[in-house]
């Protein structure tokens, strides 16, 4: 027999699926809900989950997230677009952009090589990268994997598959730890980062 109605156990097993959120974390997330949430808060809260579902997309250019055919950065103007630095997700992105020191464009591979989870090369978002290198549109490629087994693995794959071509390929230097997250990183190790960079 369940502790609470169907309805609500749903809701709790919904929360649960969250990352870090434990059972009684789900459950006291879904108490709040039924009890503390008023009907526009919940409308609002309904309207926004749906909505990044049905108006977000991912970027064709770069992997970014947006709501626009293409992402704030790559259509801005501004942005030296020969200068890509490659990352392995949206979340190290945004780190690197709270610096507000990287001026040119972005390429995010939504992951990296892991052949203990079972990840190739093949599952990552490099094929557009690939192409902007063949057809002459990068200068320099800066390669800003995190400092882990996986990151260093497919930075050196990124470099070998490359080197081939006539663009400098830089590695973002490790004032970020070896073993560390690049999204925790603090902005003042991320600028000793940019500014170390070396070629690779």
């Amino acid at each position: 027999m369940n502790k609470y109605p169907k309805s609500l156990e749903n809701l709790i097993d919904c929360y649960a699926k969250l990352p870090s959120v434990g059972k009684k974390t789900a459950e006291r997330y879904a108490l709040y809900t039924l009890f503390n949430m008023n009907d526009v808060d919940l409308t609002d809260f309904t309207n926004a989950l749906i909505s990044i579902k049905k108006d977000i997309h991912i970027c064709p250019s770069c992997g970014n997230i947006t709501e626009t055919s293409l992402c704030s950065i790559c259509s801005d103007e501004t942005r030296n677009k020969r200068q890509i630095i490659v990352v392995e997700s949206i979340k190290d992105l945004l780190t690197i952009e709270k610096v507000n020191e990287f001026k040119g464009i972005y390429h995010v591979l939504n992951g990296a090589i892991s052949f203990s989870k079972g990840i190739s090369i093949d599952d990552l978002n490099i094929d557009s990268l690939i192409d902007k290198v063949k057809q002459g549109q990068v200068d320099e490629l800066i390669l800003a994997t995190n400092a882990t087994i996986e990151g260093e693995t497919t930075a050196r794959y990124l470099k070998e598959l490359l080197s081939q071509y006539p663009v400098k390929i830089t590695r973002i230097a490790h004032g970020i730890p070896v073993g560390g997250d690049l999204s925790y990183a603090d902005e003042m190790t991320l600028l000793k980062a940019f500014e170390g960079r070396r070629e690779y």
